[in-house]
């Protein structure tokens, strides 16, 4: 005698559980708009960061494309405080994140 085998599971159809109906809970899905303002309200620094540092390295390319070093220079080292501002501005806001979560 062969043995059945149940069907394969239908995500569309979900199991039927005695007892249990469920309801319509509807969710919403949040766009990439929403998500980034949300974000932008929780740690206002991490964009301004992001901003500053690609604005100061487009400066820094573009005197280092009209042969003007020093100011290249300097504006590459800025570069650099810029993103490091970005980074602790990201490990600030974790932290800042997992305490909230804690309480």
């Amino acid at each position: 005698m062969a043995q059945n085998t149940p069907p394969p599971f239908d995500p569309n159809r979900p199991p039927v559980i005695e007892g249990f109906t469920p309801t319509a809970l509807q969710y919403h899905q949040e766009t990439f708009g929403e998500k980034f303002l949300r974000k932008t309200r929780d740690n206002p620094f991490v964009p301004i960061g992001c901003l500053g540092t690609a604005g100061i390295l487009a400066y820094g390319l573009i005197c280092f494309k009209k042969g003007n070093t020093h100011q290249s220079q300097i504006m590459m080292r800025a570069r650099v405080l810029a993103q490091g501002f970005t980074v602790a501005a990201l490990v600030v806001g974790i932290v800042a994140t997992a305490i909230k979560s804690q309480k």
